[in-house]
């Protein structure tokens, strides 16, 4: 009895301590003062050439607009989903739309590409 007793709160405490980690998984980003920013606090922008799930954002435009990389074994959950890009690289997308830092941006909560290319970049917001 005490040996089963001692698994059961072993896989308990086990399956607590994972949950931290998977929750930080699901979530690519967060919710800063009303915009989405990556974990490192940079603003999140979508671009309005891209349509159903596909970057239209590619090679000299990816460098000035890095994708919010995603990891092949990233699994999307509510709104955040994650698309294939051309280049092949994984990216995460909300609601549909792939999310993009700028090199502009040099510190957590600037927002220079907001409105850039006559309002195709745009800040992300949940």
């Amino acid at each position: 009895m005490t040996h089963s007793s001692f698994s059961l709160k072993s896989l308990f405490l086990g399956a607590v301590l994972a949950l931290p980690g998977l929750a930080f998984a699901a979530e690519p980003a967060m919710t800063q003062n009303g915009v989405l920013v990556d974990h490192s606090g940079m603003t999140l922008y979508t671009f309005a050439k891209d349509a159903d799930g596909k970057s239209m954002c590619n090679d000299k435009c990816a460098e000035n607009w890095p994708p919010l990389k995603a990891e092949s074994t990233d699994k999307g959950e509510g709104k955040w989903t994650t698309i294939i890009r051309d280049d092949q690289q994984m990216q995460w997308a909300y609601d549909g739309k792939p999310l993009y830092t700028f090199v502009m941006d040099k510190k957590a909560g600037d927002k220079t590409g907001d409105g850039k290319m006559e309002g195709a970049w745009k800040v992300a917001k949940p």
